[in-house]
């Protein structure tokens, strides 16, 4: 059986998601970036983003202590 059949997600042709949209291209370029809520260091989003901004390392660390265990 092939890991795409079986429904892998680490395959290349699919894209990780996260809870925030990235912002598109030309907004990016034009704004500073926002500040994580959590610790404080620079995030991928504009400061126009709305709500609850994180950096990589604290959206990771929410994701892992949110995710099922069972």
């Amino acid at each position: 059986m092939d890991a795409r059949d079986a429904g892998d997600v680490n395959t290349p042709d699919r894209e990780p998601t996260s809870r925030a949209t990235a912002p598109a291209p030309d907004t990016a370029a034009d704004e500073p970036y926002a500040m994580c809520v959590l610790c404080g260091e620079p995030t991928e989003y504009p400061e126009s983003t709305k709500g609850i901004t994180l950096c990589p390392v604290c959206e990771w660390r929410e994701a892992e202590r949110t995710a099922c265990s069972g």
